[in-house]
C-alpha cells in the first residue's frame, strides 16, 4: 500500500523553523509521530523545530486553527513564531490584513503590517500572567538562580544575567524541566541581558525542543518581566540569536509581538 502524500510549506519566524501542513478539510493524522519524524529528518540544511498544523476553526470568528506539535511529539499551547507563519500562510490565502486564529490558548488576533518586501504580522499576544507573586529562587546547574515566571499561552521561567553567552543553557533548561515540583508541566527557559532602555538581548531554551533561534512567547515573556521589574521602557526590542522582535505591553492587558515570516519552500512528504 503506498503511503498518502501531502504538499507541505516549510517556513520560519525569526529562524524558529516549522513544516506547516493545511488539514482543510481534517484528516485523520498521528502528528505528534509526524512531527517527531519531520523534526529529526534532514530538511535540506533548514532546522525544523515543530510542525504546525492547520484546520477549521469551530469559532466563527476565526480564519482558521493552529496546533502546534514540538519536535519530540508534545503539544504546545501556543507558538509566537509559529502564529505568525500561519499567518502569512493564511494573509496569502486570502484572509485579509486582519483576522484570528484558534488556539489551545485562545484565540490570537492577527494584523499583517507589511506584506512586502518582508512579511510582517502584529500579534495579540494575550495578557502576560505571572504565577508567583515574587521571583523564584532556585538552585539548578551548578548556580543560584532568580527566576521571573510568566505565562504567555506556555510557561516561561525567565532569568536575568549579565552575559546570555556565559550561560550553559541547555543544562539549565534540562535541569529546571526535570523539576516537576516547581514546574509540573515543564517550562521554557530563557536567559535576557539588558542591553539598553528598550533592548534584551535573549536566548531560548524550548521545552519538547532544546535550544531554538526564536521563542516568540518566550520573547514576549523576556519583555514583560524587564517592564514589570522597571528594566525597560515599552516597546521592547527583543533580540534572539534568529533576528529580532518588537514587544509592546502597557503593564496589563493584551501584549503585541511585531515580526516576520518566512517562506522557505515547499516539498512533497509521505504522511
Amino acid at each position: 500500500m503506498v503511503a498518502p502524500r501531502a504538499l507541505v510549506r516549510q517556513m520560519h519566524g525569526t529562524h524558529n523553523g516549522f513544516v506547516l501542513l493545511d488539514e482543510r478539510p481534517p484528516r485523520a493524522r498521528d502528528y505528534a509521530a509526524l512531527a517527531r519524524r519531520l523534526c529529526a529528518a534532514d530538511a535540506g540544511g533548514f532546522a525544523v523545530d515543530g510542525l504546525l498544523v492547520v484546520g477549521d476553526a469551530a469559532e466563527p470568528s476565526a480564519a482558521a486553527s493552529m496546533r502546534v506539535f514540538n519536535a519530540d511529539g508534545s503539544e504546545a499551547e501556543m507558538c509566537g513564531n509559529g502564529v505568525r507563519c500561519v499567518a502569512r500562510f493564511l494573509f496569502e490565502g486570502g484572509a485579509g490584513q486582519r483576522f484570528a486564529i484558534a488556539t489551545a490558548a485562545g484565540l490570537i488576533g492577527v494584523e499583517v503590517v507589511a506584506g512586502t518586501p518582508e512579511f510582517r504580522a502584529r500579534i495579540a499576544m494575550g495578557v502576560p500572567e505571572f504565577p508567583d507573586a515574587g521571583v523564584l529562587h532556585l538552585e539548578a546547574a551548578g548556580s543560584e538562580w532568580d527566576l521571573h515566571r510568566v505565562t504567555t499561552g506556555n510557561p516561561h521561567a525567565v532569568a536575568f544575567v549579565a552575559g546570555v553567552d556565559a550561560i550553559d543553557l541547555e543544562s539549565l533548561g534540562a535541569e529546571l524541566n526535570a523539576r516537576r515540583e516547581h514546574f509540573p508541566e515543564g517550562t521554557n527557559v530563557h536567559v535576557a541581558q539588558r542591553i539598553d532602555g528598550h533592548t534584551l538581548r535573549v536566548r531560548h531554551f524550548e521545552r519538547g525542543v532544546g535550544l531554538t533561534q526564536a521563542c516568540g512567547t518566550g520573547a514576549v515573556a523576556c519583555a514583560a518581566a524587564a517592564l514589570r521589574a522597571g528594566l525597560v521602557t515599552a516597546p521592547v526590542l527583543v533580540q534572539v540569536p534568529g533576528g529580532t522582535l518588537t514587544i509592546d505591553w502597557t503593564g496589563d492587558g493584551v501584549a503585541t509581538m511585531t515580526g516576520p515570516a518566512e517562506h522557505v519552500l515547499e516539498r512533497e512528504i509521505a504522511l
